[in-house]
């Protein structure tokens, strides 16, 4: 996969693509879709990916585009910078397998957090029960994957949390907290509205998929 430099700004391994494929496969009108892959933002020194299917036509001119083993790939032009030099591969073995993107790139930094700011009081009512459900019913799915989550802070509404062990540097953490930890403590302490990952992800991130976008 190159570009007009002779470097690909996205590189994906052959396991990676097969992977894509077969996820592609159940798609429907599959052979007109490209994976799109863009970075959505950042979280502490890592950025966090966006990777979709839709159709490679939609691609502008200047987006990048390459190909592995039939397996066209786009990068938004926004994205081009951020991802040059990149790798897309395939991780972990088993349940914890999954897509890793390995980016030399970084975001900038961000303000580091004040350490003579006194430690949060995590005794109120609310936070015990955060806690109650992180150690009870969280934790122990998370576990499988090698991950934790602890609570840092509660406050207006929100759950300040850590991830550790297999979520920290993890790009599916974006994912376990929108899909899993958020929904399950919003259902079991309603006065958590949202959830807010303060975790310094310091390795790389495993992007997720979106089914194709239309």
């Amino acid at each position: 996969m190159t570009d007009a430099d002779d470097a690909p700004t996205l590189d994906v391994t052959p396991a990676a693509a097969a992977e894509v494929l077969s996820l592609r496969s159940a798609e429907s009108d599959a052979g007109s879709l490209a994976l799109w892959v863009e970075v959505a933002g950042a979280n502490g020194d890592s950025y966090t990916y966006d990777m979709y299917f839709q159709a490679l036509t939609d691609a502008a001119p200047d987006d990048w585009q390459g190909e592995r083993d039939g397996l066209p790939v786009v990068v938004p032009s926004a994205s081009v910078e951020r991802l040059r030099g990149a790798v897309l591969d395939l991780d972990g073995e088993g349940e914890a397998r999954g897509m890793v993107i390995r980016n030399p790139n970084r975001p900038p930094a961000s303000p580091a957090i004040r350490p003579d700011l006194p430690a949060p009081d995590l005794s109120g009512d609310v936070a015990q029960r955060v806690i109650q459900v992180l150690e009870q019913q969280i934790n122990p799915a998370i576990a499988a994957h090698g991950g934790r989550a602890d609570l840092v802070a509660v406050e207006e509404g929100a759950a300040y949390l850590r991830l550790s062990g297999g979520c920290a540097g993890c790009g599916m953490a974006a994912v376990t907290l929108s899909q899993g930890i958020e929904v399950t403590l919003r259902d079991l302490v309603p006065e958590v509205a949202r959830v807010v990952d303060v975790t310094d992800h310091a390795s790389g991130t495993n992007p997720y998929y979106e089914p194709a976008k239309k």
